[in-house]
């Protein structure tokens, strides 16, 4: 699963402020309200709803916040929200894809090209980036789950593609277990990696790059904050990137960070 720690591993140091957490239990609960009104407001009937629930437990929040996100998709006023991506390049030719839940198509897409356009970047049509990533399922587990040999071998017995292990350098959450598997197969296999291996620090539906684009500092620099930018928009759900930068230009990022 090239690439795909080393992206994580720069959103963990840069940290969560509170301000920021808040808006990542924002962004959660709209995907349970949105999981819940098109199916079934029970999670164990509601495959999309229970992945989210899981991913909004896994980041902590709260069970009353849930169970308002999926209480809010029962009432007849309940917002709707339409789901688009964005696909575009960023400084240095980095192909970055934007999810976006929103219940006004023209402030979001407008936003997001001139988020694209003030930091150095171009938003392209549908399609224009996608063709580089592929959709995956990804659980991902604490590295004091258990040895890499004995995940590997329990993401097997689950029904998992890959796994990709790193011990970390001292912070907990740089380290782990990255597992991926098909997308229809996501929930199946993480419920039964769970079971094998206790909770999962994160458990969703992610892009993985198929076709890296390697960058330097500075690119790196401005692909972040470009990146961080698109984030701080309430409308958009996730941003993934392709790029791959070597370890000495992740040390120098965090160390400028």
């Amino acid at each position: 699963m090239a690439g795909h720690s080393k992206w994580a591993n720069i959103q963990h140091r840069k940290g969560r402020q509170d301000a920021a957490r808040s808006k990542l239990f924002s962004k959660l609960s709209k995907e349970i309200t949105v999981a819940a009104k098109m199916g079934d407001p029970d999670p164990e009937k509601n495959p999309r709803l229970r992945l989210a629930v899981k991913e909004a437990k896994s980041q902590s929040v709260p069970k009353d916040v849930i169970e308002r996100a999926i209480k809010k998709s029962e009432g007849g006023d309940a917002e709707s929200y339409d789901e688009i991506r964005y696909e575009g390049y960023g400084p240095g030719g980095v192909a970055i894809i934007v999810e976006a839940m929103t219940d006004n198509r023209n402030r979001t897409a407008s936003t997001v090209r001139s988020t694209f356009s003030k930091n150095g970047g171009n938003l392209g049509e549908t399609g224009s980036v996608g063709f580089m990533f592929e959709r995956k399922g990804q659980i991902v587990f604490d590295y004091g789950v258990g040895s890499p040999d004995d995940v590997m071998m329990a993401a097997i017995e689950a029904g998992a593609e890959d796994v990709e292990s790193a011990e970390g350098d001292g912070d907990e959450d740089e380290g782990g277990h990255w597992i991926t598997c098909a997308d229809t197969d996501l929930s199946e296999v993480s419920t039964a990696l769970e079971q094998a291996l206790g909770e999962s620090r994160s458990t969703k539906l992610v892009w993985q790059a198929q076709t890296t684009s390697p960058v330097d500092l500075e690119t790196l620099q401005k692909v972040m904050k470009l990146v961080e930018t698109l984030e701080d928009d309430d409308d958009v759900q996730s941003v993934t990137t392709n790029m791959d930068a070597p370890d000495e230009v992740m040390e120098a990022y965090a160390a400028a960070s």
